[in-house]
């Protein structure tokens, strides 16, 4: 009980100095804009870092929508970007042609046990 007593007559011997209380208000202040809040300086942040991912995003649309535009347009124009496309994409051939596919699958073939009864 004695601790404690002295324990609040030094807290109040210390805020009744005029400068502390300004000192306790500043901190909590700086607190509360700071982390506290959805104007805070971390929301804030946070904002900016996904305002530039949306900006990355629209860049990426944008890149993709002139490749788009640019590839209608030859469509449009050129007849032999038809054949071109369906050639590449729906593998489509001229009937006296041949269409071989090459896969760039890296698979690693399991080699087989000579005790499997399967593979006898």
């Amino acid at each position: 009980m004695k601790v404690m007593r002295n324990f609040l007559k030094a807290v109040v011997r210390v805020w009744s100095k005029p400068y502390v209380k300004y000192i306790v208000i500043t901190v909590v202040g700086l607190v509360l804009v700071g982390a506290v809040g959805e104007n805070s300086l971390l929301a804030h942040l946070r904002y900016k870092y996904r305002i530039n991912e949306l900006a990355d995003e629209i860049d990426m649309y944008n890149s993709r929508y002139r490749d788009d535009m640019r590839q209608l347009h030859e469509l449009n124009h050129n007849p032999k970007a038809i054949e071109r496309i369906a050639r590449e994409r729906y593998f489509m051939k001229h009937d006296d042609e041949d269409i071989f596919v090459l896969s760039d699958d890296n698979r690693e073939f399991q080699s087989i046990a000579p005790d499997d009864e399967a593979a006898q």
